[in-house]
């Protein structure tokens, strides 16, 4: 007896391991089987459940040269206005990451950053509406982000192997820009760089914005406090409310580029403005 114990407890053993692998396995088939069997409204809720962690809309902006990290006085102001016309709707921000430096090739890291995340956004969050942005150095960024072609010859920068997928525009609402630098400045800083072009699936969603004078954007410009002034002329204004009209109702509309202030409704875009009295902070940005 004494000899048979041992073996007939081992084959007890070895039949609980058995059966418990035989539970388990059925338990698993089961949670699967419960998983395809969801109703439309349980996997409804699963998906409302995941966007719960997705804004409504998201901003992506690219600060000025010399700016500190973060979205700068010109992207902050574009922001807030945007918010206060947007109540009830959660904006989250995303600061392009890139040096904002005299290095103007180091820009094509912020293009790197900002395309991904634009991508990112799409994939993860597709019901989010995107905002770009930019200012100086940073709308450089954030146009060059939309391109739909690469010109050539060109060296595309590590990171980016061509211009975002098509499939991405949808996504993305607006494109707001404050100072583009205009060829002619392109040249002076970066022989190297291309034109900003925007991409066509992003030219009626773009407002490009320019203050009288400045010299980054506007031909002859000389007032360096113009380029600074985007933050208090009123046109931080203008481009929130240009992206509010975007966002709630979106609508084909010729690309725009004003020099100053608020555009009425019945003005052509190719009209300029009146400029209100810019600001005499240090100009931020170049």
């Amino acid at each position: 007896m004494s000899a048979v114990t041992p073996l007939v407890v081992r084959m007890g053993t070895l039949t609980v391991r058995a059966v418990l692998s035989t539970i388990f396995a059925a338990l698993a088939v089961a949670a699967i089987l419960v998983g395809s069997l969801a109703t439309p409204a349980q996997l409804s809720a699963r998906a409302s459940a995941a966007n719960d962690f997705c804004p409504s809309i998201e901003v992506v902006f690219a600060r000025g040269t010399f700016e500190a990290p973060g979205v700068g006085a010109t992207g902050q102001a574009f922001v807030d206005a945007l918010n206060a016309r947007l109540p009830g709707k959660t904006v989250d921000v995303y600061a392009v990451n890139y040096p904002a430096s005299l290095d103007f090739g180091q820009a094509a890291d912020g293009i790197v950053d900002a395309s991904n995340k634009i991508e990112t956004i799409a994939a993860s969050c597709p019901n989010t509406r995107i905002v770009v942005g930019g200012y100086s150095q940073g709308a450089a960024v954030a146009g060059y982000t939309t391109t739909d072609t690469v010109p050539a010859g060109f060296a595309l920068p590590a990171g980016i192997t061509g211009p975002m997928p098509p499939a991405i525009a949808p996504h993305v609402a607006a494109v707001v820009l404050f100072g583009t630098p205009d060829t002619w400045f392109l040249n002076l800083v970066d022989h190297s760089a291309p034109p900003i072009t925007i991409g066509q699936l992003y030219a009626a969603k773009t407002l490009q914005l320019c203050a009288t004078g400045d010299p980054v954007c506007f031909p002859g410009g000389l007032d360096r406090a113009a380029h600074s002034s985007y933050k208090a002329n009123g046109m931080a204004d203008q481009a929130a409310d240009f992206a509010a009209r975007q966002l709630i109702a979106p609508a084909p509309a010729a690309a725009v580029q004003q020099t100053a202030g608020e555009v009425g409704a019945g003005q052509r875009t190719d009209e300029t403005a009146a400029a209100p009295a810019p600001d005499l902070d240090p100009p931020l940005g170049n």
